[in-house]
């Protein structure tokens, strides 16, 4: 559902629009561990692809895995590990390039 923005003749510095947002799917807590003794799913510097998990999201004691719709690296993690989070909040900026 995330349209890929054109990207700039001449990005700026702290341009941000040529990152693409995941965002959250549904109101919970956020994980970004898969569990308490495992590392994170994506940190920043990670290249993620379509599909892979990037986080979990607890919503009345069911873990939803959140999988990556697009393929690029993590540039900035929004959300700490175990803080709620709301529908359509976001939570990673990626780099598709």
């Amino acid at each position: 559902p995330v349209a890929a923005p054109a990207a700039p003749s001449a990005p700026a510095a702290d341009d941000n629009s040529k990152y693409i947002t995941i965002k959250s799917p549904i109101i919970g807590t956020l994980y970004r561990k898969p569990s308490p003794d495992k590392p994170v799913f994506v940190e920043v510097g990670s290249t993620i692809s379509k599909g892979d998990v990037v986080c979990v999201i607890e919503a009345m004691k069911l873990f939803n895995e959140i999988e990556s719709e697009i393929s690029g690296k993590i540039v900035k993690v929004l959300v700490d590990d175990a803080s709620p989070v709301e529908f359509d909040q976001p939570l990673f900026l990626v780099d598709p390039s």
